[in-house]
């Protein structure tokens, strides 16, 4: 949209923040639902769930409650600040504005990172599910087919965007939702093969509830908040939602049931039907429940579940690398040529780019040893935790300039004000601390901190080639009020 047309408009400057963007709102209120809901449902809980049980038992149920009220402090956090200005790439943006153009040009680029070293593993888990069916077509066919057709949709439209995202997520709470009424109906009417040793003291019975103690239970806090990343793409899409003021708020408040049902409910349910000593690193809790409940189809269906998780997640890394890309290019932190939209009003350029480096992973995850996956979904969570420290300590910036008069209120402001942020912000450096005492994955951090170095490398040659780039963050906060 031209700037012209953007002065003549009468809307409110939120508004007017989303029309210059340029993005097309093409995403409605049932795929901005679905996309939030999908986002809480992820290969984290369809296959990590099991090594997790095999390390903290029945306890596992209190790790995904505790960090989902966290996570639920940071999404009203980061609501808040949507309905102060909802713009595509919002992390990178209030970060900008409340800590300075370094913190913005670093979350940026850091969440892109996230999304790039993600789909890299999507991309490959979904090649092993489907050699589970098709065990003659090579892994790296697969792959490369499954990033050409996610490729393509994503350059076509946000519309198409939604709608794949839309369906891939129905796929995944249809079957939650199944296997937690089958379990339920094993528990109350005692039918199937597991209806005699199915019983709600199981919770308790081997063991007690934390069979291998505190400590253990909480060292798996570090894997619980991988399976809970993404839930904040819902911010990614204020730029391209058809009504950001009623179906941000709305996705964001169903957060509580959505993780009440889905991990919490589903955890609760598949750990009454089946102990927990029965659960094993690398094998999916949910086909391990079908296979002892005796459906013979189970791990076919879980198997098709688990590759619709992995295909949502890479699907959603391609759309939000390419605005991220873009927002930066936007503030002169990236080569201009991201900034530009195609025909389709696409991010195209840096949706391409993103994909490349995707492709990348698909090539070294076929050479490197398998523990190459672990590594990169903890690269991945390190990337997510810092993005979200940024959201809280943006939004408790925000508090601050609102109580001093120098910013207006938001329409949704986070119950407890900042008090709830600074809580999560401790638990995020207390998981952070967990994992750096765990060497297996401490070596995320050695990646986060060469990454650290990397970025500011480019700081320091933007700041001496553009120094403007560094003044930013005072004439935003002038504009917004």
């Amino acid at each position: 949209m031209t700037s012209s047309k953007v002065a003549a408009s009468s809307a409110s400057s939120q508004d007017a923040d989303a029309a210059e963007e340029g993005y097309e709102r093409g995403l409605g209120s049932r795929q901005v639902q679905m996309i939030a809901i999908g986002g809480a449902i992820g290969v984290g809980l369809f296959l990590g769930a099991g090594a997790n049980i095999a390390k903290a038992g029945p306890s596992l149920i209190l790790m995904y409650a505790l960090a989902g009220l966290i996570i639920f402090f940071i999404m009203r956090a980061l609501g808040e600040l949507l309905m102060y200005r909802p713009v595509s790439g919002s992390f990178a943006e209030y970060s900008r504005e409340f800590l300075g153009p370094f913190f913005g040009y670093f979350t940026g680029w850091t969440y892109w990172l996230m999304w790039v070293v993600t789909g890299m593993a999507e991309l490959t888990a979904a090649a092993i599910y489907v050699h589970y069916w098709f065990p003659s077509v090579p892994q790296w066919v697969t792959a490369l087919v499954f990033l050409v057709v996610l490729f393509v949709a994503n350059l076509i439209s946000v519309k198409l965007f939604g709608e794949i995202e839309f369906w891939f997520s129905m796929v995944k709470v249809t079957a939650l939702i199944g296997m937690i009424v089958i379990g339920l109906g094993v528990l109350t009417f005692g039918f199937s093969q597991a209806g005699d040793t199915a019983s709600v003291s199981n919770l308790w019975q081997f063991d007690g509830f934390f069979p291998k103690g505190i400590g253990s239970s909480l060292m798996t806090l570090q894997g619980v908040m991988f399976a809970y990343l993404a839930v904040e793409l819902v911010g990614v899409t204020a730029g391209e939602s058809e009504n950001p003021e009623k179906t941000l708020p709305k996705a964001i408040n169903t957060l509580p049931w959505r993780i009440a049902l889905f991990y919490v409910g589903a955890l609760t349910v598949i750990l009454c039907v089946v102990k927990w000593t029965e659960f094993a690193p690398g094998v999916s809790p949910f086909v391990k429940a079908f296979a002892v409940i005796g459906i013979p189809a189970g791990a076919g269906i879980v198997n098709f579940v688990v590759l619709t998780a992995a295909l949502s997640s890479c699907n959603s890394g391609m759309y939000s690398t390419g605005r991220m890309l873009r927002t930066l290019a936007d503030n002169g932190e990236a080569p201009r040529a991201f900034s530009r939209l195609s025909a389709t009003k696409t991010p195209a350029f840096g949706i391409t780019v993103s994909v490349a480096f995707m492709a990348i992973g698909v090539v070294l995850n076929y050479i490197v040893p398998e523990k190459a996956f672990g590594y990169v979904t903890s690269v991945a969570t390190a990337a997510g935790i810092w993005t979200w420290l940024m959201i809280l300590v943006s939004h408790v910036r925000y508090r601050k300039a609102v109580v001093a008069g120098r910013l207006p209120a938001s329409s949704f402001p986070a119950p407890g004000g900042a008090v709830c942020s600074w809580i999560a912000i401790v638990f995020l450096l207390f998981v952070t601390g967990l994992i750096a005492y765990d060497a297996d994955s401490r070596v995320c951090l050695y990646v986060m901190a060469g990454w650290a170095g990397a970025l500011g490398i480019g700081w320091s040659v933007l700041k001496s080639r553009n120094p403007q780039v560094t003044r930013r963050s005072e004439p935003q906060l002038e504009r917004t009020g």
